[in-house]
């Protein structure tokens, strides 16, 4: 695939999602920044894997590893000393009395794209990438494709650029996104994925199963588990 120009900033976690975005935006830029962000998360363990999925992408891909640039990590611990929720403390992961589940951190994808526009616009680069999703929905409003159309919006305003915030997995559910995890980067890729990302919620690496390490429990393990087995059987 012909890369474009104008390059690309991923919001990377080192999870599923933000792995395969990675992916995915390696395969159609020429040039490709990584953010992630720090914010007090209960599984941070996620921002040592994500180091550990930069290193294995520049070591065993050859194909992406001269596009693939800069890493920042910015802290944002306000998010945690703002929310109280299933991702900042540590308490029972369970449906809240509005409706929502207690593992959404108010504002968290927002100030995200915020801050990444912010970085973007120093950067010089026009796209910025980012694994949210309404077809596994689970009850963030910051998920929806309403939402990020208006951010986008709103950032091009507040910063006078034209910037696209891309989202490459918005309609499709996990099961398609292993599948293309496999169809951007073969076997390779969609091992890496399963076996060195991490989405655990409760930040759990000792589980080790088909469709990767966590607890098995908790709500994303149970998404993967479940996207996984369907990947599997519809034989995607």
């Amino acid at each position: 695939m012909a890369q474009m120009p104008g390059g690309a900033l991923v919001l990377f976690s080192g999870g599923q999602d933000s792995t395969t975005c990675l992916g995915w935006a390696l395969e159609r830029y020429d040039r490709v920044e990584t953010i992630g962000f720090d914010y007090g998360q209960r599984h941070h363990i996620e921002m040592e894997c994500r180091l550990d999925v930069l290193a294995s992408i520049r070591a065993r891909f050859p194909q992406w590893a001269g596009r693939l640039g800069d890493d920042v990590v910015v802290p944002v611990e306000a998010i945690g000393t703002l929310s109280n929720t299933a991702l900042t403390r540590e308490v029972e992961m369970k449906m809240g009395e509005d409706g929502l589940p207690n593992t959404f951190v108010p504002g968290r994808n927002l100030i995200f794209l915020s801050f990444a526009a912010a970085y973007a616009y120093r950067r010089g680069l026009k796209h910025i990438v980012t694994g949210v999703c309404e077809t596994d929905y689970s009850g963030y409003p910051d998920c929806r494709d309403d939402t990020i159309k208006a951010m986008q919006v709103a950032l091009n305003l507040g910063l006078e650029r034209r910037f696209v915030v891309e989202t490459p997995l918005m309609w499709i559910d996990k099961a398609q996104t292993f599948a293309m995890a496999r169809e951007l980067g073969g076997e390779a890729f969609l091992t890496l994925v399963r076996e060195e990302t991490h989405s655990c919620y409760k930040g759990d690496r000792t589980g080790q199963f088909d469709w990767g390490r966590g607890c098995g429990a908790c709500p994303a393990c149970q998404l993967r588990a479940d996207g996984w087995r369907r990947f599997v059987a519809e034989g995607l």
